[in-house]
């Protein structure tokens, strides 16, 4: 017995309807928790987005930065290029028996690594000499390439491109559907993130703004190479990150993300636009799925940052009670 033409049709009309429903309410931030941040994320997106709307943004416009450590990936018990660069000094050290002897890598190769970290700033740039200078920009990516394949969290055993934080994926993911441009502005080596950036966040080498040492060009066997040298550039930080947007994208972000105070003067200057903004801290409260800190932590402090950010109404994501998950591998 045949079906009636106009029941055929019914069920067609329920079906498709029952499709555009299911499509148009699929939840782009999975493993976010309905809380208030996730709220205002959308909320933001939505009217930035809405034609018509009198908080309408252009394309050209929508530009989001990202810090890198603590933000998009973990940074605990220490910025993972610290153990790049910790692991660059064990594979030079045949080649350089006077680092015995020589602070901080006599303490370095001996594994205290906190007596390095107390060391400061002025440590801590001639380690980074040591172990990111002296090659080429393709011999510093093969190199980065190859230790990312390698190693090792300390604490977790993931590789490193593991511990990132699934629900800034979620999140980068979502904006750029929305016609956002994504960007990683980060105290971090440029050339150090470049390499795989694309692959981990889908974020191309062109949009990563970073600190960088010097490089210059020469003629070497006949082609032409950029060789890596033992001095700094540019330091992505605190005050250094508006200047790397300003140099590097020309444009003012209306949407900023970072962790700590490092990020609070690119969170400052994103605000400082016209029109909408959006500025999130993400804030390091889960001890149990990753590590609690805040104010007293020697990496990532977040202190004056938290304060401000309580006083402008900026968005502070809760980690522990904002994220259904952490990593992209479990909770």
């Amino acid at each position: 017995m045949s079906m009636p033409k106009t029941l055929l049709l019914s069920l067609a009309f329920f079906v498709l309807g029952s499709a555009a429903v299911s499509a148009d309410t699929t939840d782009p931030l999975p493993s976010w928790n309905d809380t208030q941040s996730k709220q205002s994320i959308m909320a933001f997106v939505e009217r930035v987005t809405r034609k018509g709307s009198s908080d309408f943004v252009p394309v050209s416009e929508r530009i989001a930065t990202f810090d890198n450590d603590g933000t998009l990936w973990a940074e605990q018990p220490m910025y993972f290029q610290l153990f790049f660069a910790v692991d660059r000094v064990k594979a030079l050290a045949k080649e350089h028996p006077e680092w015995k002897t020589e602070e901080p890598f006599a303490s370095l190769l001996a594994g205290d690594v906190q007596s390095v970290l107390a060391g400061g700033l002025e440590s801590a740039v001639k380690i980074v000499m040591a172990s990111h200078a002296g090659m080429t920009t393709e011999e510093f990516e093969e190199i980065v390439n190859e230790w990312l394949e390698t190693a090792r969290h300390p604490v977790t055993g993931r590789p490193y491109t593991e511990m990132v934080y699934q629900p800034m994926l979620e999140l980068l993911s979502y904006l750029r559907a929305n016609e956002f441009k994504t960007f990683i502005v980060s105290g971090g080596g440029i050339e150090f993130m470049r390499p795989w950036t694309e692959r981990v966040y889908g974020i191309p080498p062109e949009q990563v703004v970073g600190s960088s040492i010097k490089t210059e060009f020469a003629m070497e066997d006949g082609k032409p190479v950029l060789r890596r040298l033992p001095e700094i550039d540019f330091i992505d930080d605190k005050e250094g990150k508006p200047v790397g947007i300003n140099s590097h994208i020309g444009r003012r972000p209306v949407f900023a993300a970072g962790n700590s105070d490092g990020d609070l003067q690119m969170l400052q200057y994103t605000a400082a636009g016209e029109g909408p903004r959006l500025m999130l801290y993400l804030h390091h409260t889960d001890g149990e799925r990753e590590w609690a800190y805040d104010r007293e932590s020697s990496i990532g402090k977040l202190d004056k940052g938290l304060d401000i950010a309580k006083e402008q109404g900026w968005t502070v994501i809760d980690m522990a009670r904002d994220w259904r998950r952490v990593f992209p591998a479990g909770s």
